[in-house]
C-alpha cells in the first residue's frame, strides 16, 4: 500500500538528510503528523530561516546573519592568528571552548581528489588573498580533522603559506586521556611523540 502523497513527500524529504534511512524517515514523518500544528509551523519556519536569513561571511566563510560576521568585526579579537577549520560547526566548537581569541577561516570541506574536490572547490584561494592583504597575520593554525583528506589539505595549505614567512602550526594530537598505549594505532603514537610537551 502506498502512503498518501503528502506523507510520502515528507519521508523523501527526511531521507535527503545525512544518516537518515527510509525507516527513520518514516518514523520522523509520522512523528511530525502527531505534532501540534503550531510546533510544525515553527519547525518549518526554522528551516526556511536557515536558508533565507543566513549567509557566509565574505571574509572568513563562517555562517552569519550579517556580513562580515561578528568575529571578523570584533576589534578585541587577536588578528595575528587565523585558525583554519573545515566547517562552520568547527568554529562553534572552538568558540564554546572559550580558550581561543583569534580569527577563523572556514574551508567548507577538504581536498578529496577521489570525490572530485580540488583546491578550487573549497575556500583556499580566499585564505591566501586574505593573508596577502593582512599584515597582522603571524600564525595560521591548521585545525583540520586527522583524516587522510584533512592531512593532505593541511600539507597543501602549509606549502602555499610558508613562503610568505607566516608561521604554520597544527593542533596537538595523540593519546587521549585515559587511553592505553597498547591499543593506540601507529599514527596516534607517532603524533603523541611529536606533540610531546615539557613538564
Amino acid at each position: 500500500m502506498q502512503y498518501p502523497l503528502p506523507i510520502a513527500h515528507l519521508i523523501d524529504s527526511f531521507m535527503k538528510l545525512p544518516g537518515i534511512g527510509e525507516k527513520t524517515a518514516t518514523r520522523l514523518a509520522f512523528y511530525v503528523m502527531d505534532m501540534p500544528e503550531g510546533d510544525v509551523k515553527e519547525f518549518s519556519e526554522a528551516l526556511v530561516d536557515v536558508k533565507q536569513k543566513l549567509t557566509t561571511c565574505s571574509v572568513c566563510g563562517n555562517i552569519t546573519e550579517h556580513d562580515p560576521c561578528e568575529i571578523c568585526t570584533n576589534p578585541n579579537r587577536d588578528r595575528s592568528t587565523i585558525m583554519v577549520v573545515e566547517q562552520p560547526k568547527d568554529v562553534m566548537a572552538f568558540e564554546n571552548m572559550g580558550e581561543y581569541n583569534g580569527l577563523y577561516h572556514v574551508l567548507h570541506g577538504v581536498l578529496s581528489p577521489m570525490d572530485g574536490i580540488g583546491p578550487e572547490e573549497i575556500n583556499i584561494k580566499s585564505l591566501i588573498v586574505r593573508l596577502q592583504k593582512n599584515d597582522a597575520a603571524k600564525e595560521v593554525i591548521l585545525a583540520l580533522n586527522s583524516t587522510p583528506e584533512g592531512e593532505s589539505t593541511s600539507m597543501y595549505i602549509s606549502r602555499l603559506i610558508k613562503p610568505a614567512g607566516i608561521k604554520v602550526t597544527r593542533l596537538a594530537a595523540g593519546l587521549a586521556v585515559g587511553s592505553d598505549i597498547e591499543y593506540a594505532n601507529l599514527i596516534t603514537l607517532k603524533r603523541a611523540v611529536q606533540g610531546r610537551t615539557e613538564l
